[in-house]
């Protein structure tokens, strides 16, 4: 399971103001350059499969969780804004509803979809064995592990010994990544050290100005760092570990197929393709729409 990076951090804490354009901030402006909404038309047919329920207020609510760039974030006026926002919000398009987001706390966001006062949670979940026992997930993404590092360094993933390699505290990149391959090293006699900060944006911080090595991170936060780095990050290795990411719904609740089959029209009409994107996220993309890891059919 992925954890969730819990605030923004302040570059000017960190660097000098000649160095704040290469800065890595969830708060930094908003949408990407080059941005564009993608608001599909509504399809009759798949609007019909919506719960009636939700028909009836005209709107998909959904609970998030900012920051966690790309996918939520606060935009400098305070908008939720990000991947999974622009996403979420082209499936309420399809299926005929307005989006609703709601900014709630992470650990009350499934709890409230399992009591109803949520239509969905989409925060950055990764779909597991555990939560599938009460919810259903629509997926959109496979997310790995991705590491990053200045352009030219040679660095090498797969050997890591004798390197400085800066990660979020208590995520898998370092629970299940670089401290097991700290340990080799260190069996080998050649140490590697670990940098480890509270926030993916520190993390990222110091493999940009050269404190690090390399950034190991969830991929999508790993290629958002790179596309925010103006050329002086770039990926490293392949994405690695990888595990499925979705929108959380109530187990059996027929929301589910309707999400999934305005998934699939998204994924058959490219939008899907062009909204990850346009957010930097060109890896673990899907080809068919899945509830749990299963196929479900097209439109």
């Amino acid at each position: 399971m992925f954890t969730r990076a819990k605030r923004a951090v302040a570059c000017s804490v960190l660097l000098p103001v000649t160095m704040l354009a290469g800065c890595v901030t969830n708060r930094e402006g908003g949408n990407p350059d080059g941005w564009e909404e993608i608001s599909p038309a509504a399809v009759p047919e798949i609007a019909a499969m919506v719960p009636e329920d939700i028909q009836a207020t005209g709107k998909l609510s959904i609970g998030a969780n900012p920051p966690f760039a790309p996918f939520e974030f606060k935009d400098s006026e305070g908008n939720i804004i990000g991947m999974e926002m622009d996403l979420g919000r082209a499936v309420a398009s399809v299926m005929g509803l307005k989006y609703d987001a709601q900014e709630q706390d992470f650990a009350m966001i499934l709890p409230a979809v399992q009591a109803g006062t949520l239509d969905a949670g989409i925060s950055g979940f990764t779909d597991t064995e555990e939560r599938r026992e009460n919810f259903d997930f629509v997926n959109y993404l496979y997310a790995g592990i991705q590491w990053a590092s200045r352009p030219e360094s040679g660095v090498d993933p797969s050997h890591p010994c004798g390197l400085t390699v800066a990660v979020q505290r208590t995520t898998v990149s370092e629970t299940d990544d670089v401290r097991p391959k700290a340990e080799k090293c260190e069996e080998e006699g050649n140490p590697m050290t670990i940098l480890s900060y509270d926030t993916s944006d520190n993390a990222a911080l110091a493999a940009l100005v050269g404190r690090a090595d390399a950034l190991s991170a969830d991929s999508p936060v790993t290629a958002w760092a790179v596309n925010r780095a103006d050329g002086d990050l770039e990926l490293v290795g392949d994405m690695f570990d990888a595990a499925p990411y979705g929108f959380a719904v109530p187990k059996g609740s027929p929301l589910g197929p309707a999400m999934a089959a305005a998934m699939q029209h998204l994924i058959d009409t490219g939008d899907y393709e062009r909204i990850l994107s346009q957010w930097g996220v060109e890896t673990g993309l899907l080809e068919q729409a899945q509830i749990n890891e299963q196929p479900v059919g097209g439109q």
